[in-house]
């Protein structure tokens, strides 16, 4: 991934679109920090974060923990 300046990016943006389209990654830099990134689009659909992914469910036999409590209200009342 190459980096470039802000100023350099605005004189030759028309090229270095040329040059993302063709696979190229530029990091922008402003002031020496970097503030973008520019990277060929993708129709692909992004990978979904890991906290968001299904996870195991664990399936224990008798009755569910709400079920349970509302039954032990129901005896001591």
């Amino acid at each position: 991934m190459k980096t470039i300046t802000f100023t350099d990016f605005r004189k030759k943006a028309s090229g270095l679109i040329t040059l993302v389209e063709h696979g190229e990654r530029f990091v922008i830099v402003r002031h020496g920090k970097p503030v973008a990134e520019i990277i060929p689009y993708s129709d692909a659909p992004a990978k979904i974060p890991a906290w968001k992914e299904k996870g195991v469910q664990l399936q224990l036999q008798g009755s569910d923990l709400s079920s349970a409590i509302l039954e032990d209200r129901e005896g001591s009342a």
